[in-house]
């Protein structure tokens, strides 16, 4: 199944955050040095694999295991996650979203639907921008 450009602009817009907070995390301690204990250099691993990856049929699953990994075991990289990681993986990720920007994200699927069942022009990171008040 041939997927819409409206998909592809979503799922285009949140690999490359995925990918932009993988960088940033790999600088960040305990993942730099040549002390870097084995248990975190498999988990800065799987996390770069995971953006290479996303033709894997488990691609959102593990995103939601490797997102929980890092609010269970590296609480001090939180602020290099980006909340709409939590909303792309779905499942277990929105425990860590309070309702009120569930509803932010809510109210931009349905943009992006409308406007795709409408045949509109759309780009998520404008979209996005607007509704959060950056524009």
């Amino acid at each position: 199944m041939q997927t819409s450009v409206y998909e592809q602009d979503y799922h285009t817009y949140h690999l490359n955050l995925l990918r932009d907070m993988t960088r940033q995390i790999a600088q960040q301690y305990p993942f730099i040095g040549d002390d870097c204990p084995q248990d975190d250099r498999e988990f800065i691993a799987l996390l770069q694999q995971l953006g290479e990856s996303t033709k894997d049929s488990e691609f959102l699953i593990k995103g939601q295991d490797l997102l929980c990994k890092i609010v269970s075991a590296y609480a001090h990289l939180m602020p290099l996650v980006y909340r709409d990681l939590f909303w792309f993986f779905g499942g277990d990720c929105l425990h860590y979203m309070p309702d009120e920007e569930i509803a932010i994200f809510q109210n931009l699927d349905e943009q992006r639907h409308d406007a795709e069942a409408q045949q509109l022009p759309f780009s998520y990171k404008d979209a996005r921008a607007k509704t959060m008040g950056i524009l």
